[in-house]
Parts: structure tokens; C-alpha cells; sequence
């Protein structure tokens, strides 16, 4: 299987968890930790359901990930998410060594891998992540899109 197709055979994936967030309710955001061409980590964003402002699916994928291996260094691993990571999750990423990034949409709002800052190509942090964007951007964009859309034609009735 080339790059390609593993990128995007798993950011299907991440989709499927970010749909599942949707249905809770839960901005459509998901994401899994690779290791070797396997999963050992799975989120999604669950802040309204956890009450936890760090709940975004990135720390829950790390977090599963970091579990399931009994280490929070996740080096040699790749981290697929749907929406670029804000500042938050982009230290969390660094922090655990992650080698490779692969995300989806960007996020002109809190996107720190380029879009509003990019915290992973600041040289004076010690650990650099090396990120692959776009990947399945359109689908990823258009479930979150058709996400809020919902939600403010609900608020309006």
C-alpha cells in the first residue's frame, strides 16, 4: 500500500470517529494514532460531553494511545485528524514525540500547523513533527461545514 493510500484509508476513519462525534453532538473531529501500520489510538472530540476543555480527539487519540503502549512518548507514529490542531493539541503532539502529522481541513481560526501559526516549523521548539495536509480536505471540510450549518438553522427555529 502506498503513502497515499494509507493516508487516506485512515483519515476514513478519523472520519467515521469525527461522524460519531457529530452525533453526540460534539464538533465533527476525529482522529487515531498509527504505529507500524497499526491503530493503537482512537478520538474524538468530547469537551461538551467530558466537561473538559482539552478533550479534543487529538489528546483523546494520544491519550489511547499512550495507554495502550504504556508510554506517552509515541515516536515513530503518525496522528491523522480531520481538522488542523489548535495550539493546545499541537504542543501535545510535540510532547509526545509524534514523527508524523496528517490532517485534513485547516482551520483559519486556531490552525497552529500553518494556517493561523505554525507551531511545528518554530525551530526553537526541540522536537519537529513533519506534517501532511489536505488530505481528504474537501470531505472533511464539508462535514464540518454541514455541521454548523445544522446546528444554526436548529437555533434559528
Amino acid at each position: 500500500m502506498s503513502n497515499l493510500e494509507q493516508d487516506l484509508s485512515m483519515m476514513k476513519i478519523a472520519m467515521d470517529l469525527a461522524e460519531e462525534a457529530a452525533a453526540a453532538g460534539e464538533v465533527p473531529v476525529g482522529a487515531i494514532v498509527v504505529k507500524d501500520g497499526q491503530i493503537i489510538g482512537r478520538g474524538s472530540n468530547a469537551p461538551i460531553g467530558l466537561h473538559d476543555p482539552s478533550a479534543h480527539a487529538e489528546i483523546q487519540a494520544l491519550r489511547d494511545a499512550a495507554n495502550n503502549i504504556g508510554n506517552y512518548r509515541l515516536v515513530d507514529c503518525t496522528l491523522y485528524v480531520t481538522l488542523e490542531p489548535c495550539a493546545m493539541c499541537t504542543g501535545a503532539i510535540q510532547h509526545a514525540r509524534i514523527s508524523r502529522l496528517v490532517y485534513g481541513a485547516s482551520d483559519a481560526k486556531t490552525g497552529a500547523c500553518g494556517s493561523v501559526v505554525n507551531l511545528m516549523a518554530e525551530t526553537k521548539l526541540n522536537h519537529h513533527t513533519e506534517v501532511t495536509s489536505g488530505v481528504m480536505a474537501e470531505e472533511t471540510a464539508r462535514l464540518l461545514s454541514n455541521f454548523f450549518k445544522e446546528r444554526r438553522l436548529n437555533k434559528k427555529t
